[in-house]
């Protein structure tokens, strides 16, 4: 036993975040300390029951860790998965990208480990973290906007995240900002995430520049450098974008908006015309402070650990207020 025997055992919780294809997970500590870090690929090319068996195999692994390095196995699992959930029955409901369809995840990890486990939908549980512990840290209501290959939300409410009646709650990307306009896969036509998703940028700016390989990254470059061409085209995605912010805004009045994915990577060549475009469109509603996510591919996997602790302090958080 040597040494390690005189050392306290560190509470601790595990935090596994699954992506399409890649697997990120912690072992997270009282503070929010990171205590171990790993990674894995999905495997979603063998098939949901493969993928599903992988997941609670990379769990057991992570218990097993716990136990080694920090003296007792972990006190809870948090888990954040992509489609469709239901978090308050703990089932992953649908994933066109895993392919799977009602898996009770939240029990299968639980029997597995032997702990309370909590499940979380990928988007609102990254938004969960940037609220709590990133760029929204210490605001009693905001709304996180993922601008990625669709756009979706996550509604803040006193250190939560509504999920709505359904698990559908946030769906910011399927607000119709142009009414009759280009079809969307979901069945409507003219929705948000048509014309201001990274994914339709690229296309947009490829079409507009006649490059197939051009994207997102490009055309932002191709703003700063004052190409007038890219300068329309991202525009015409910052106009769509706060057309839907607005929306938002009206109908849940944050404090702070915050704005990830793929498109915020541009930084200031998307938040300045942005908070622009959303002044230049509010009445009487009070503009949010505007500002870029700050935790970045992490805040899937410490959303989950946010869940997981959750299960464990039965004590309510007092909020801070407001300064």
């Amino acid at each position: 036993m040597g040494m390690r025997a005189t050392l306290s055992p560190v509470r601790h919780v595990i935090a596994l975040d699954v992506g399409g294809t890649g697997m990120k997970a912690a072992l997270v500590g009282a503070d929010g300390a990171l205590l171990h870090q790993a990674r894995r690929p999905t495997g979603r090319e063998r098939g949901p029951d493969a993928v599903v068996a992988g997941i609670l195999g990379f769990a057991a692994e992570l218990r097993a860790h716990g136990a080694e390095h920090f003296g007792e196995p972990a006190a809870a699992a948090g888990l954040a998965v992509p489609g469709i959930v239901d978090e308050v029955a703990g089932i992953a409901a649908y994933s066109a990208n895993l392919g799977w369809r009602d898996v009770p995840l939240r029990e299968l990890i639980s029997t597995e480990l032997g702990i309370p486990a909590a499940l979380g939908h990928d988007v609102r549980t990254g938004g969960l973290a940037e609220g709590r512990v990133g760029a929204g840290r210490g605001t009693d209501r905001f709304l996180f906007v993922a601008l990625g290959t669709g756009i979706a939300g996550a509604i803040g409410v006193d250190g939560r995240v509504e999920a709505g009646a359904h698990g559908f709650a946030g769906e910011i990307g399927h607000v119709v900002v142009r009414p009759g306009g280009a079809p969307c896969p979901c069945g409507q036509r003219g929705c948000l995430e048509r014309f201001a998703s990274a994914a339709a940028v690229s296309e947009a700016w490829a079409r507009a520049d006649g490059n197939p390989d051009a994207d997102a990254a490009d055309c932002a470059k191709a703003v700063a450098s004052g190409d007038p061409n890219a300068v329309r085209v991202w525009q015409d995605a910052v106009d769509a974008l706060a057309d839907g912010l607005v929306t938002a805004l009206t109908l849940l009045d944050p404090r702070t908006l915050i704005i990830g994915g793929g498109l915020a990577e541009a930084g200031e060549t998307l938040f300045t015309p942005l908070r622009d475009a959303v002044r230049r469109r509010v009445t009487f509603q009070k503009v949010p402070e505007i500002v870029p996510a700050a935790l970045g591919d992490a805040a899937g996997c410490l959303g989950a650990g946010l869940l997981a602790w959750d299960l464990l302090t039965t004590t309510t958080r007092i909020q801070e207020e407001p300064t």
